[in-house]
């Protein structure tokens, strides 16, 4: 069965850095277009970044622009996602999705895998 494992989440205080990452099990994604999304409690899951098959296109949520920023190593099949500056509003489990097509899109309808997620918390 085909797996997007995320890592990297964690604690920290406002201003602070993480890197994410996803890494899948049971097939590569090299030639899949992939996307960080992340939902707040309470909130709907939306879209925060995505990035083309090879690494030459992305798109971010205005949210996080400048923040944040996402890569791939397709030779590791390994995405990342890394985060700066980080605001307590930035507070949310952040799941790791691919779709088959060629676009980068930010609706989670177009996304044909997801992994389970990873809690990033950022404190005051």
């Amino acid at each position: 069965q085909v797996q997007l494992v995320e890592s990297g989440g964690g604690s920290v205080q406002a201003g602070g850095s993480l890197r994410l990452s996803c890494a899948p099990s049971g097939r590569t994604f090299t030639t899949n277009t992939m996307g960080w999304f992340r939902q707040a409690p309470g909130k709907e899951r939306e879209f925060v970044a995505g990035i083309s098959r090879s690494g030459g296109s992305t798109y971010y949520a205005d949210s996080v622009k400048g923040r944040f920023a996402i890569s791939r190593d397709n030779a590791k099949n390994t995405v990342y996602l890394r985060m700066n500056s980080l605001k307590p509003e930035d507070t949310a489990v952040y799941y790791c999705a691919a779709r088959t097509g060629m676009r980068v899109l930010t609706s989670e309808s177009e996304y044909d895998y997801w992994g389970q997620g990873t809690q990033v918390t950022v404190s005051s």
